[in-house]
């Protein structure tokens, strides 16, 4: 099974794109590492304050998929620079 999440952040204290790639980028590390997943900026890419983000992962059952990309959401939720704005999982085997 293949499990995507799609998320939006506020990073309030951003007034350059610099400040928002430093934020994004460690995020991203953080997650990558801390639940061996894909992850990327895929949207919002010239905003100083909001940063579109998504992850990837491939188990062998969708509730394992779905538990992975539950606990980066709630990981993401306590952050404490950027504000969680809402995201979206979805969870499938169909490849294109």
């Amino acid at each position: 099974m293949v499990g995507l999440l799609e998320v939006r952040l506020l990073v309030r204290e951003s007034r350059t794109l610099k400040d928002k790639r430093q934020v994004v980028r460690s995020i991203l590390d953080k997650v990558r590492s801390g639940f061996n997943v894909s992850a990327a900026e895929v949207g919002s890419h010239d905003d100083v304050k909001v940063a579109e983000l998504a992850f990837g992962v491939v188990a062998g059952e969708g509730e394992t998929a779905r538990g992975v990309l539950n606990q980066i959401t709630e990981a993401l939720r306590r952050h404490p620079v950027a504000e969680y704005l809402g995201g979206e999982v979805s969870v499938g085997s169909e490849v294109v």
